[in-house]
C-alpha cells in the first residue's frame, strides 16, 4: 500500500480548521499538518492544542507564528523556505485561511516569487452561516467586521446597500446590537436576516427575523461568542419614470450614443429595453 503521509512538494500550503468543533478538520488537512515541512500558525497555542487533539506530533519540526504583527519580518523566511525545497502548512486561528485573516499578504508575495500555493479546503464560518440563514445563496457578497466607529460603520453599510446579493458579514457580540441599528437605518428594517452565533459549538443558535425585529430583540441584550451577520438580498425596487429619466441622463453624458446610452441602463435597471428606447426617444424628442 502506499503510504498516504508520503513528503509533500515545495509550496505553500493553506488549511483550513474547525471553527468550533475538532473534528470538522478534513482528513487531507490532518495529512498536511502531519507531512509538512514547516507549520506556521496565526496563533500557535489553537494549533498545538488542535494538533494534540488529533494526535499530530511536532517531531522536532518548526511551528512559526504568523499575524498581521510579524508578518512583514515572517514572509521572507517562509519564502526562502519554500525556495530552498520546504513544504510550508499556514493554519489560521479558526476557519478558512485569507477569510478575515493575515494570510492573504503571504499568499500574494508566494505566487509573486513564482511559487506553488495549494489550498486544503474545509471549514469556514461564512459557508456555515450561509448554510443555516435560510436566505438565498445564489448570489452572496461578504463583507467582513464592520468598521468599529459609527460613522465609518454607516458609510461602509452605505456602499452595501445597492449589492444585489445575500450579505455576510462578521461582528463583534459587544457591537451586534449597536450594528443591527445601523443596519436598520442604511439597508430598511424589512429586508430578512439571520444572527447565527456559536456556530458548530456546542450552544450553537440563529435568530431570524426581519432586521427590525432582530435589532429589537439585541437591543437590551449582550450575546457571548462569535457572531455572523446574514442579511437578504434587498427587494426589489420600483423604477419610476422619473428615476429612469435621470439614469439616462447620466448614461447619454457617459456615451456619444443613444444606442450604448440605452444598452447601458437596461443592463443596470433589468427594465425591458424596449421601455428604456422609448423614454430615450422621448428625451431626445423634448430637446
Amino acid at each position: 500500500m502506499t503510504d498516504i503521509h508520503q513528503s509533500l512538494d515545495a509550496g505553500l500550503y493553506f488549511v483550513s480548521t474547525p471553527i468550533g468543533a475538532a473534528r470538522d478538520i478534513t482528513l487531507r488537512g490532518l495529512d498536511i499538518l502531519k507531512t509538512a515541512d514547516v507549520l506556521a500558525a496565526e496563533d500557535t497555542r489553537n494549533t498545538r492544542h488542535l494538533m494534540d487533539i488529533h494526535g499530530v506530533k511536532l517531531e522536532g519540526r518548526s511551528l512559526i507564528p504568523y499575524h498581521d504583527h510579524n508578518g512583514s519580518h515572517i514572509r521572507p523566511k517562509l519564502i526562502a523556505l519554500i525556495k530552498g525545497g520546504k513544504s510550508v502548512a499556514y493554519v489560521s486561528d479558526a476557519g478558512t485561511p485569507l477569510i478575515a485573516d493575515p494570510g492573504y499578504a503571504l499568499a500574494r508575495d508566494v505566487i509573486t516569487a513564482d511559487l506553488k500555493v495549494i489550498a486544503a479546503p474545509g471549514a469556514s464560518a461564512v459557508l456555515a452561516a450561509l448554510a443555516v440563514a435560510g436566505l438565498p445563496t445564489d448570489r452572496f457578497f461578504f463583507a467582513g467586521f464592520l468598521p468599529q466607529k459609527k460613522v465609518a460603520r454607516r458609510k461602509s453599510l452605505a456602499s452595501l446597500a445597492n449589492i444585489p446579493g445575500t450579505l455576510v458579514i462578521y461582528e463583534s457580540p459587544k457591537r451586534v446590537g449597536k450594528s443591527l441599528s445601523d443596519m436598520v437605518l442604511e439597508l430598511g428594517g424589512d429586508r430578512s436576516a439571520a444572527v447565527c452565533r456559536e456556530l458548530t459549538k456546542k450552544f450553537e443558535e440563529v435568530r431570524r427575523g426581519s432586521l427590525a425585529e432582530l435589532q429589537k430583540a439585541y437591543q437590551q441584550e449582550t450575546p457571548k461568542g462569535e457572531i455572523v451577520v446574514v442579511i437578504g438580498p434587498a427587494p426589489d425596487r420600483e423604477i419610476s419614470n422619473e428615476m429612469l429619466e435621470d439614469a439616462l441622463k447620466v448614461a447619454l453624458r457617459q456615451h456619444n450614443s443613444l444606442r450604448d446610452a440605452v444598452d447601458q441602463v437596461t443592463k443596470d435597471t433589468d427594465l425591458a429595453r424596449k421601455k428604456v428606447y422609448q423614454m430615450a426617444l422621448a428625451m431626445e424628442q423634448k430637446r
